[in-house]
């Protein structure tokens, strides 16, 4: 408890404990970003063969705890202290203890990721429930990045979970009212499909998916409707220089779709921590007063 109650009242403490978890938890979340999309594939499958009246395919269990990790080139399955976040990878050259075939550097960088993005957490909030909440909502919006980056799907096990958990804060007034709340749920997700269908109409094609809807929604919930604005803004200006930069230096197709998703999350996050701060500062820079 002694322990518990310095590590509250010592920032540097607390940020240092916090990181360290976020790490740990960066590892996890690996094991989903690569597993729940496959899931879903073998559900989908599964729903196909039913309406088909064909036979499903066997194949083996999978969810997130079973089979155990394992390299994909070989079959070495992953032992405890081949899978430290960070250190592992670092004693291990970034290879395969089994056939040495290298291994993703991606695994590393989630882990490192979303390791400093609860230290910026901790930092920000101190010891509140404020903080327990935004670190759940940094590991979610981390993990719905990295899977809609990989495979532009924004699960609903995750983006619904994330609109009912900011609706249920908004009860005890954490991040805001419940009224804010509602009405920034609702707003944001008929925002997008408005835009969507707008869109579609106008040029026939569908411009995103029903998941950043929902992300959006969500992000309402959690910052109330206040917030929508500045959110978008954000998500459309990263998303704008990313898809830019992609194809001047990498020379990616224009017809290829770029998921959402990443710069939604990253500006919700940003929101959260420091959005009072941007408007402030926009106001202050704009010579303009609230």
């Amino acid at each position: 408890m002694e322990a518990a109650n310095f590590a509250a009242g010592n920032s540097f403490v607390l940020t240092a404990l916090i990181a360290l978890l976020g790490c740990a938890i960066g590892s996890f979340l690996n094991v989903v970003c690569l597993r729940l999309p496959r899931m879903m594939e073998r559900e989908w499958r599964a729903q196909c063969a039913e309406i088909s009246g064909t036979p499903a395919a066997e194949e083996e269990p999978l969810n997130l705890a079973f089979p155990p990790s394992r390299c994909p080139q070989c079959g070495h399955v992953i032992r405890a202290w081949e899978n430290i976040p960070l250190i592992s990878y670092l004693f291990l050259k970034g290879r395969c203890s089994g056939c040495q075939t290298k291994i993703s550097a991606r695994y590393p960088v989630v882990e490192a990721a979303c390791g400093l993005l609860s230290a910026a957490v901790a930092w920000h909030f101190g010891a509140t429930w404020q903080c327990a909440a935004a670190l759940v909502f940094t590991w979610t919006l981390l993990t719905l990045a990295v899977i809609d980056f990989d495979t532009q799907l924004l699960p609903d096990d995750i983006t619904l979970p994330l609109l009912w958990a900011g609706l249920l804060l908004s009860l005890g007034n954490v991040f805001v009212s419940l009224e804010s709340a509602v009405i920034g749920a609702a707003a944001g997700y008929l925002s997008l499909w408005t835009v969507y269908w707008l869109f579609k109409f106008a040029t026939g094609k569908e411009g995103m998916g029903y998941g950043d809807f929902k992300l959006l929604a969500a992000l309402g919930a959690w910052m109330g409707w206040q917030a929508l604005q500045q959110s978008i803004l954000l998500s459309a200006c990263t998303g704008a220089v990313f898809g830019i930069a992609m194809m001047i230096f990498r020379g990616r197709d224009r017809q290829i779709p770029i998921p959402f998703g990443p710069y939604l999350a990253t500006a919700g996050w940003i929101s959260l921590l420091w959005g009072s701060d941007i408007t402030r500062w926009y106001w202050q820079f704009s010579g303009m007063s609230l």
